[in-house]
């Protein structure tokens, strides 16, 4: 943690003391904010950069995952206010222990353990069994301005039309990083447009080890941080981009994505093709959200995958 990141938990354990909460504590942080651990297993997330009068959105995205019986928790919102502009809720604390967290030292074997695989279809099957639902198509994907399905009636069309428009964002960037971009972003357009019709699901996209907490016997028990990537769409969109970003930058990263890739094909019936696809289209619209560089580790992932 950096010093201005120190100074501005303090700052938050200050404020959630004045509120009645005096063993307030940083418990985790990602891109959708910080969360606090306060007292009776209930914890705060104050939001990075989402606006206060969007937030109804993500209580009713809970509200619609919470309506299907699944065979872990996800988040339910108790309560939510501003506090200088910026958006707090209080939420129940999911239980388990992260599958595993950046910041534990460990890497994941070469060959994924049976119990993180069984996890991983678990979770994705259980997702695909939420319908979509009008709530979320009208939720907005990272670094977009608009929500996905504005304007579309199928995911693989919407898809297609975000493609275009994250490529468009900074255009020169990542050209220069990927030989013949013009000819990488119309081909995927294009084939994206030529999916056939699928029925849709909630599309968590972003399930990385920390947002998957087991029980002492590796079931899955909770299920966190929707948000990023959250979506009604296709449920072979979810299984391609799990298998992309489990393990992104260690040493059998691609080892793993291609390990999984097949698991998903065999066990869920996705073609491997359509992975792939997805996995490229994945790459097109979260290029430039971390950084534009090849110092950056995300924009490297992604270029490679272009390439």
């Amino acid at each position: 943690m950096t010093e201005t990141d120190a100074q501005g938990a303090d700052r938050w354990v200050q404020y959630f003391a004045r509120r009645g909460y005096p063993r307030a504590q940083p418990l985790a942080s990602g891109m959708e904010g910080a969360v606090y651990r306060l007292q009776d297993g209930t914890v705060a997330k104050v939001w990075a950069g989402r606006p206060p009068e969007d937030f109804d959105l993500t209580r009713r995205l809970y509200a619609d995952i919470a309506r299907h019986p699944l065979p872990f928790a996800t988040p339910r919102i108790l309560d939510a206010e501003e506090h200088d502009g910026v958006l707090v809720s209080y939420e129940r604390e999911l239980g388990g222990r992260p599958l595993r967290s950046d910041g534990d030292g460990r890497r994941p074997a070469r060959d994924l353990p049976r119990r993180e695989t069984d996890a991983l279809l678990t979770v994705l099957r259980a997702l695909a069994s939420v319908p979509g639902s009008e709530v979320m198509r009208r939720l907005v994907i990272q670094g977009d301005d608009r929500p996905l399905w504005q304007g579309h009636s199928r995911f693989s069309d919407a898809l297609a039309a975000l493609v275009e428009r994250a490529v468009g964002r900074n255009r020169d960037a990542l050209a220069a990083h990927v030989p013949g971009l013009a000819g990488v972003v119309s081909r995927t357009a294009a084939s994206l447009r030529a999916l056939p019709d699928r029925p849709v699901s909630v599309v968590h996209g972003d399930l990385v080890p920390p947002n998957i907490h087991l029980d002492g016997a590796g079931h899955p028990v909770a299920v966190l941080d929707f948000g990023f990537c959250t979506t009604a769409g296709d449920p072979a969109f979810e299984a391609a981009v799990t298998a992309a970003v489990w393990d992104m930058y260690g040493p059998d990263a691609a080892h793993h994505t291609a390990e999984l890739t097949r698991l998903f094909a065999r066990e869920l019936g996705h073609a491997e093709e359509i992975l792939e696809l997805y996995r490229k289209a994945y790459a097109l619209i979260t290029y430039d959200l971390f950084g534009m560089g090849p110092q950056d580790g995300h924009f490297r992932w992604c270029a490679a995958q272009l390439r």
